[in-house]
């Protein structure tokens, strides 16, 4: 073998570092389901949608004595998983009797045989969030005289709507400050 002489290989230039480029700008909509996705796989839920819509899937009445904790399934494998459930202690027996009606209402929602048995942990049960407003609905409420004038004019009915909410809402802190 020949030895490489710095005569022969002569100087090369360092190449300047260049970042790596993400792409085009993306928006939080976009970035928020992968910030969650890490914490809800780590508690074992594949979808994080099977926490946040978890009054649609049992129910008003089972939600608020009932909530998921983990989806667990043997490794390798996304079938026939142990739903476990936190229950109030009170409506634990409750909930043992409607296990066979959840698991079919899980498993409906997944679209598979996702769940196959249901593990209770008694304790306390955070409710669901209520979406009623607090302090009736907005459209009872007054719109601004020097807001409302210029708001008559708008053709679009759903662009209207939302920019008169908006001028309930301002006329609302200016009378509080």
């Amino acid at each position: 073998m020949e030895r490489d002489t710095p005569s022969k290989l002569g100087k090369a230039k360092p190449r300047s570092y260049e970042r790596p480029r993400g792409g085009p700008a993306r928006s939080m909509a976009e970035l928020t389901p992968q910030v969650g996705r890490t914490a809800f796989r780590r508690f074992g839920f594949v979808q994080s949608s099977v926490v946040t819509r978890w009054p649609e899937i049992v129910g008003e009445h089972h939600a608020k004595v009932c909530s998921p904790e983990a989806i667990r399934f043997a490794p390798g494998e996304k079938a026939d998983g142990i739903l476990q459930l936190v229950v109030l202690p009170a409506h634990a027996p409750l909930i043992q009797h409607v296990i066979p009606e959840i698991i079919e209402r899980v498993n409906r929602f997944f679209g598979y045989k996702a769940v196959a048995r249901v593990k209770l942990r008694q304790g306390s049960v955070n409710p669901p969030r209520g979406e009623a407003p607090v302090g009736g609905p907005p459209s009872l409420k007054p719109i601004p005289i020097e807001l409302g004038d210029s708001l008559r004019d708008i053709g679009d009915p759903e662009l209207r709507a939302v920019l008169e909410s908006l001028a309930r809402s301002l006329g609302g802190q200016e009378d509080t400050k």
